[in-house]
């Protein structure tokens, strides 16, 4: 008996061993490439770029951007504390995505987690940053956990339009995602400047890829998407901003939708809101805001500002509940966007993960979180 338990522990140290290797063999696929390094073409229209310059990309914006370069001081020690105040005390509610085709004339979006969002205008389906692993993170065995599963499987989507990424982090760009999407899906991916070339890097095709710089515009299944402003940064290792991050305008002939992606407020959100809105609906991040990083997160009160500012209807929250990304408690982003849109009479809806939202019957606020907070 001894001997078969130790035969079994070496079996199974084996086997994890051997997942390991596996797992670090994609972390170089991960990082992507240095895209100056992966053409002439794609180089020369980075450089033209007004927000290029000295080999990176920056924000252009007339008051200074602060990244955060290094973790602050003591961060790890709160991260060991209080760390049940970071994820919901209970399983988060799911429901299952409808089947059927999407609205002909109206707009419905269905929030997967995170940022991960399906929208279906006019009869047309746009998947925004899709992250279906369970760590946005270059190998599955470190980084924050998902707090809930997927409400669908990213192989039993709809069929989809077009794929539109904001940037280039983990939790926005997620390398086994994009390689099932390729397999799955035939939709083409609008990027920002240079995240083409981890997109070609993965195995999508070049016709399959849209690269756009700020104000630049692609029509795309009927759909005219506008690749606009963020203030924030990319890069997938210690390598910053050789990639452009942005946000995403999406106009039908009647509706229009407005995603941020990431980003910390700026006044840019009025010029956007001037020339591309108003907006049926905004999707805005509302979570892992820090003193320690305010120029590249909103926090809710601020999410509430931006949305106005873009001239929008309807506000749904994103970029919260799914992983843990900063010190502040899971539900508080919720809580405050609910205190904060019933103070200045915004519109919100905040859907279970899976949950669809009809703009033209949105649901009132239930606080579902509230159990789980």
């Amino acid at each position: 008996m001894a001997g078969m338990r130790t035969a079994r522990r070496v079996l199974a140290g084996g086997v994890a061993l051997a997942a390991a290797g596996w797992a670090l063999r994609e972390v170089p696929a991960e990082l992507g490439v240095r895209p100056l390094t992966s053409g002439p073409d794609r180089a020369a229209r980075m450089r033209r770029s007004p927000q290029f310059r000295d080999g990176t990309f920056f924000n252009p914006m007339s008051e200074p951007t602060t990244m955060m370069t290094a973790p602050p001081a003591g961060l790890l020690g709160e991260l060991a504390k209080n760390k049940e105040q970071r994820r919901p005390a209970g399983p988060i509610p799911l429901r299952v995505p409808p089947s059927g085709p999407p609205p002909a004339d109206g707009l419905r979006a269905i929030w997967y987690g995170h940022a991960s969002t399906l929208v279906e205008i006019e009869g047309k389906r746009v998947l925004f940053d899709p992250v279906w692993s369970k760590r946005p993170s270059p190998s599955q065995f470190v980084g924050p956990k998902r707090h809930h599963p997927m409400p669908v499987e990213l192989g039993e989507l709809p069929v989809v339009d077009a794929i539109a990424i904001s940037h280039d982090h983990y939790d926005h760009l997620d390398l086994a995602t994009v390689r099932m999407l390729i397999r799955t899906q035939k939709a083409p991916f609008l990027v920002p400047l240079g995240i083409g070339a981890h997109l070609e890097r993965w195995g999508v095709p070049a016709f399959r890829i849209i690269e756009l710089d700020w104000e630049e515009e692609a029509e795309v299944a009927g759909l005219r998407f506008v690749a606009t402003a963020a203030r924030h940064f990319s890069g997938r290792s210690f390598t910053r901003n050789d990639t452009l991050w942005g946000s995403w305008v999406v106009a039908g002939a009647n509706k229009r939708v407005f995603y941020a992606g990431d980003s910390g407020y700026f006044e840019g959100y009025r010029g956007i809101g001037s020339s591309h809105g108003p907006f049926d609906l905004t999707l805005m991040p509302i979570g892992a805001y820090s003193p320690a990083w305010p120029d590249i997160h909103m926090n809710p009160e601020e999410a509430v500002n931006a949305h106005l500012d873009l001239g929008g209807s309807l506000l749904l929250p994103v970029h919260w509940a799914t992983f843990t990304l900063a010190l502040h408690p899971w539900s508080e982003p919720v809580e405050r966007l609910w205190r904060e849109s019933k103070a200045r009479d915004v519109k919100i809806v905040v859907p279970r993960p899976g949950e669809a939202v009809d703009t033209s019957a949105a649901p009132v606020v239930e606080g579902w979180w509230e159990l789980l907070g």
